[in-house]
């Protein structure tokens, strides 16, 4: 198994599969993750999401009525450990281009057009829809899972 490579410094961006991984403490992708968190503890790289990640996340507990893990996900997006990002329109207008070029539905244009106006040193995810957006400096998580 290989290990995640965070970037010495600058912003690292999260998509939501990321910190569900990590807030329900996925066997195996949530370790992969752990040189990120160390990395944002140690106040190295920022990681960051659109606000649309709220959103996205909820979305389970709300489902399934579980409310404990829905106060987890609102804690965690209420510390420092991860910073929203507002959805602007330049970023509506970037992920507008993105839809048009590529196979993304609007979620996925959304984050990836905020970590391109952004600026962000790379982009994570376990999405492989997102290897068709030009000059996105993405890692795909499974991709570290093979030899």
């Amino acid at each position: 198994m290989g290990t995640l490579m965070v970037p010495a410094s600058g912003l690292v961006y999260l998509d939501a599969n990321s910190l569900i991984y990590t807030v329900e403490k996925h066997p195996v992708y949530g370790s992969l993750l752990q040189p990120l968190w160390q990395a944002a503890q140690a106040k190295t790289i920022e990681a960051v999401s659109s606000d649309l990640l709220l959103m996205e996340v909820l979305v389970g507990p709300l489902k399934n009525g579980n409310i404990p893990l829905l106060r987890t996900y609102e804690q965690a997006l209420s510390g420092t450990d991860v910073r929203l990002l507002p959805i602007t329109q330049p970023i509506l207008r970037r992920a507008a281009q993105l839809r048009a070029a590529t196979k993304l539905k609007t979620p996925d244009a959304v984050h990836a057009a905020t970590a391109l106006e952004t600026g962000c040193a790379l982009f994570i995810s376990n999405d492989v829809g997102f290897r068709g957006v030009p000059h996105l400096p993405l890692v795909i998580l499974d991709d570290l899972l093979t030899p």
